[in-house]
């Protein structure tokens, strides 16, 4: 092989330890929990393609902390995160969304000086429709002394204090997103050779975005200034402009396409869902940590994403996240027609 042709073949492995090469005292831990995480979505992407050879897809007759049922695959997906990493060294603690409490590292192995936070299958309701999903994924430095078991602590901690945060989103294929605040790069699974190669360099959101994302189906339950938001975005409320609806209602395959084709996201809070629906720690806070480190911008409507100080594993959150333009579009309608927060 050609050196040229060389140069253009990068592995996620290769632009790991480049970016490992840049901080002269790193020791290669980061670097090899960022190898695992991408190793676990080899071995759950082999699952989602043979989903329906292989007796995964399907609910397994139980029901998460979330109250949702949990799917054959979102099991897997889960478990083969943890056994990749509970042994390692790196990692003080780990919390999923499919975990009620934090998940400790095993008495036999070392503790180390990470946290990792996780949705092992985001969007699995879409399993049995053949619809992308994906895995979601945080990695903040323990706050806790070293050589202790880690606590909550040590996963409890605003977004902004991320050290990597990323995606892997399955569909007609393979693609891991990531971050370690350094930009955002995004890597194709070519399943021939079994590795991440590298395919989207310095990701940066699109300045004219294209899309906006929402389930319109929950329209009228929604405040009077969101509602004139999405009508903004329709090119109504004196819009200079209009976007495509585009919604899969998998969160990740949303996002994914805001990323690549600029636009907006959201999923606010509504009389169902006081809170919002989706989990700070394990989607909204590594999301927004990807999406901002692109150029892009992440609120609940009324505050920024990273800046919250999570309180308890599994809180949830509204979410606006896309391009800055729009998402402060949507603060100023919000503090415009809905008030201050009573």
């Amino acid at each position: 092989m050609s050196n040229k042709v060389a140069d253009k073949i990068i592995t996620i492995e290769r632009h790991i330890l480049n970016e490992q090469s840049e901080f002269p005292d790193a020791t290669g831990t980061l670097s090899g929990l960022l190898h695992n995480i991408g190793l676990a979505g080899k071995l759950i992407a082999s699952r989602t393609i043979r989903g329906g050879l292989s007796d995964i897809l399907g609910a397994t007759g139980e029901t998460n902390v979330q109250g949702e049922q949990v799917q054959k695959l979102d099991a897997y997906a889960h478990q083969v995160i943890v056994q990749l990493n509970n042994h390692t060294g790196r990692l003080a603690a780990m919390g999923s969304e499919e975990a009620e409490e934090l998940i400790s590292i095993p008495d036999q192995y070392p503790v180390g000086k990470y946290s990792l936070l996780f949705d092992p299958l985001d969007g699995s309701s879409n399993i049995n429709f053949n619809v992308s999903v994906g895995t979601i994924f945080g990695i903040y430095r323990r706050i806790t002394p070293l050589g202790r078991p880690g606590t909550l602590e040590d996963l409890l901690q605003k977004g902004k204090n991320l050290v990597a945060a990323g995606y892997i989103v399955y569909g007609s294929s393979t693609m891991l997103v990531y971050s370690t605040g350094n930009g955002v790069n995004g890597f194709t699974l070519d399943p021939s050779i079994g590795e991440f190669l590298l395919t989207h360099p310095k990701i940066r959101l699109p300045e004219k975005p294209q899309y906006f994302s929402a389930n319109q189906g929950y329209q009228n339950r929604w405040t009077e200034g969101i509602q004139r938001f999405t009508r903004w975005l329709r090119g109504g409320e004196g819009a200079t402009q209009s976007l495509s609806l585009r919604y899969n209602g998998s969160m990740i395959a949303d996002i994914h396409r805001v990323l690549l084709g600029g636009g907006v996201f959201y999923y606010p809070a509504d009389p169902k869902v006081p809170n919002g629906k989706l989990r700070l720690l394990y989607e909204t806070a590594p999301i927004s940590f990807v999406i901002e480190q692109a150029g892009g911008y992440a609120s609940t409507g009324r505050e920024p994403i990273l800046d919250i100080q999570p309180t308890e594993l599994h809180q949830r959150t509204p979410l606006f996240i896309g391009n800055r333009e729009l998402v402060e579009k949507a603060e100023e309608f919000i503090a415009t027609y809905d008030g201050p927060v009573e």
